[in-house]
């Protein structure tokens, strides 16, 4: 079961590098899971750091089994640890929540939650993959370059709340999207993705290849392709353009 066990670690570098660190020597199973009060390194999409006020928020790492599944469906598992982590924010922030493609959870136009999925992979076996996620939960300071692109919880609803018992009850909101996953309900991860993607149907502008476009945001397809209209191309892969906002 995802959040068993469970364990909180005061300070380390990375929790994901403590995790994959576990993982590899054969010391850490299925569903353990760890948080970091306070990371000195954390780690963030396309080599990214993540900075997080020391025990204001949540930085957890969950090991997951993939052995039985296919190395083609790794944006399958995308979708599912960022439908968890919407299910679960939108339980707190209510409505204006929504998923930024790949793998965001944005309130409104700013960024709560960041996901890091890191694989493990034998020849063509997909052994296991860390969930990485930083949650945004009593912090209301953010750096300057920051302050107006994230937001907390707290920001959002004025309340205080404690990061551990959260941590724990995110657990279960992966348990239940994972075993989507694992059950091949690829579908219905897809049509519930689509259906809380940021900014579908309206304009964004993405940075292609140094030059911003006005794009309709149209949808992201099975393969992890993101779908617009006004851009050189129809569609992108993760990466390939950055979300100016």
């Amino acid at each position: 079961m995802i959040g068993f066990p469970f364990t909180i670690l005061d300070e380390v570098d990375s929790s994901n590098n403590y995790a994959i660190g576990l993982a590899i020597q054969g010391m850490a199973q299925h569903g353990a899971a760890f948080m970091a009060k306070h990371q000195t390194a954390g780690k963030g999409q396309r080599g990214k750091q993540w900075n997080s006020e020391a025990g204001k928020n949540i930085a957890i790492s969950v090991l997951l089994d993939t052995s039985e599944m296919h190395l083609n469906e790794q944006f399958n598992l995308s979708m599912a640890v960022a439908l968890s982590v919407f299910d679960f924010y939108l339980k707190y922030a209510f409505d204006e929540t929504s998923i930024k493609w790949p793998n965001d959870i944005y309130w409104r136009d700013r960024k709560a939650v960041g996901i890091l999925i890191e694989n493990k992979i034998y020849g063509q076996k997909w052994q296991w993959a860390v969930a990485g996620v930083g949650i945004n939960v009593n912090q209301t300071i953010f750096d300057e370059n920051l302050s107006k692109k994230a937001v907390s919880l707290k920001q959002i609803t004025g309340k205080e709340f404690d990061c551990v018992a959260l941590a724990k009850e995110f657990c279960t909101f992966l348990e239940k999207r994972f075993q989507q996953f694992k059950e091949k309900k690829y579908n219905e991860l897809l049509v519930a993705y689509n259906e809380n993607l940021f900014r579908k149907g309206d304009f964004a502008q993405l940075k292609y290849r140094d030059v911003v476009y006005d794009c309709r945001i149209q949808k992201v397809d099975k393969y992890g392709q993101l779908w617009v209209e006004g851009a050189p191309k129809p569609f992108f892969v993760f990466g390939e353009v950055e979300w100016v906002i």
